[in-house]
């Protein structure tokens, strides 16, 4: 690609094919040096109210078009996001701090989204069904909900946007999203890419500000949003549900976790510590599936410490477009909170089998603390760091019992090659996903989503448009 990610910056916020401008702004730092990456526009809850006024506009005929026509239109904005992959992924490493090649990846991972939904989009089907007496039958359609209002998150900023964004618009739904206010420039210039994709203008909408509470008020209270869809921490899920309560629109939240990573004394040792590699340390820990506590039977307990310690000792720590293994932290702040769990867990028994020096900076290093017991802070909160928690266990029911010893429900992994054993224990674990031998979960083919305090409703698969759809019953009579 000749372009570079430059080209693809955008002023603020796109709202009806326009993209907003004010007096007021606010900085997007990169997350390796602090350096200023992009001044935006600062949005106010009366731009985020004019965005919700022009998405219910668009809604009036982007809802008529045919499944075809929104199906051609994703796969346009799918060409378009694979055309600036190479720019696409440096913006998002500069703005998150991931490495060049997690970026690249989730700039893949979020168009699968957009070209799974463009599939989707020409499958939306209803029911007919028998009526009660002769000369009348029963049609179950499929309707679009209206607007969708969104908030995404700083950890995923392009995949996150995809999969809401995707969805909704497949399904004939018009989308207002907010994204996370650390890192915008990923939404933004996927939305750039969706118009000159010919995605109309009102139908994609970002907004972007600072004022998180009050722009995001806009999409819970309004009337008119039908749908409103979150991503992030559980605590401020909880608030964001009080809020579209009032108007009782539907809800999707895709929460916290707490993952449990369960290692059997008949698994592949080596293919555990692999997985665990990658289900810990992908984006520095700061993923809502990434393995927090990892259950490990005695037997092969002090095997897959060492075998694991000696994986970790091989990781890079540095600035993402260098090649580096992990990143920083998204700041200094998110360090400093991970380090305050690692010092209380120690203080409280745990031993440190690895780590190495923390300069105080938002790198925080790779650590492997054994010994953790379920009183512990780090046990039972969401560490959203680079940090291995190992507890040992002597039997099957108490590998379960530790691991649904939490509020989250939303992911687990299970090593064994016992097969009855894997149903045994999947059929036990409350969560919504489960990875057996494997810790790449995530797939557009495949319904993301917990239960418990992890939220509720499913993103991607064929499940995946159900949130964003209405039924509606005909009795037909009279012939």
């Amino acid at each position: 690609m000749a372009d570079t990610y430059q080209t693809l910056i955008m002023p603020g916020s796109l709202i009806n094919g326009q993209w907003h401008k004010s007096e007021q702004t606010f900085s997007v730092k990169n997350k390796t040096n602090s350096e200023i990456i992009a001044t935006l526009s600062n949005a106010k809850p009366e731009d985020m109210e004019t965005a919700v006024e022009q998405a219910t506009a668009a809604f009036a005929q982007w809802r008529n078009t045919t499944g075809a026509e929104r199906s051609r239109l994703l796969m346009a904005w799918y060409n378009k996001l694979m055309e600036h992959r190479e720019a696409l992924a440096t913006l998002l490493t500069l703005e998150q701090g991931k490495p060049l090649a997690e970026a690249k990846g989730e700039i893949d991972y979020g168009a699968g989204y957009v070209r799974w939904f463009a599939g989707e989009a020409e499958r939306i089907y209803g029911d007919i069904c028998d009526g009660l007496h002769h000369g009348q039958s029963v049609n179950v359609i499929k309707k679009p909900v209206g607007v969708v209002g969104a908030i995404t998150p700083w950890n995923f900023p392009n995949a996150m946007i995809a999969r809401k964004a995707a969805a909704a618009l497949a399904a004939g739904c018009t989308f207002v999203g907010r994204p996370a206010s650390e890192t915008p420039l990923s939404a933004l210039a996927m939305a750039k890419l969706a118009q000159e994709a010919g995605i109309p203008d009102g139908v994609l909408n970002i907004v972007t500000g600072t004022d998180a509470r009050k722009l995001g008020k806009v999409l819970t209270q309004s009337p008119q949003v039908a749908k409103f869809s979150f991503t992030g921490s559980t605590r401020v899920g909880q608030q964001l549900i009080q809020d579209c309560a009032s108007t009782v629109k539907r809800v999707s939240m895709e929460l916290g976790g707490n993952a449990p990573f369960i290692v059997f004394d008949d698994a592949d040792i080596e293919a555990a510590v692999d997985g665990a590699m990658l289900a810990k340390f992908r984006n520095a820990g700061q993923t809502c599936v990434c393995a927090n506590r990892f259950l490990v039977h005695r037997q092969c307990h002090d095997a897959f410490v060492s075998a694991l310690a000696e994986k970790m000792r091989t990781l890079s720590v540095g600035d993402g477009l260098d090649a580096a293994d992990m990143g920083p932290l998204i700041s200094t702040q998110a360090a400093n909170n991970v380090h305050e769990l690692v010092s209380q867990a120690i203080a409280e028994g745990a031993t440190c089998d690895y780590s190495r020096k923390w300069d105080n900076s938002a790198f925080y290093p790779p650590t492997l603390l054994t010994g953790v017991n379920t009183s512990m802070r780090i046990f039972n909160e969401e560490i959203f760091g680079p940090v291995v928690t190992v507890t040992p266990f002597d039997e099957e029911q108490e590998a379960i019992t530790l691991a649904n010893q939490t509020k989250y429900g939303l992911a687990a992994y299970l090593y064994t090659q016992d097969y009855t054993r894997i149903r045994r224990v999947a059929d036990q674990l409350d969560v919504g996903m489960v990875g057996i031998n494997d810790a790449a979960i995530s797939n557009p083919a495949a319904p993301f989503g917990g239960v418990k305090q992890s939220g509720f409703g499913r993103e991607g698969s064929k499940y995946g448009l159900d949130d964003y759809l209405s039924l509606q019953y005909r009795c037909l009579g009279g012939y």
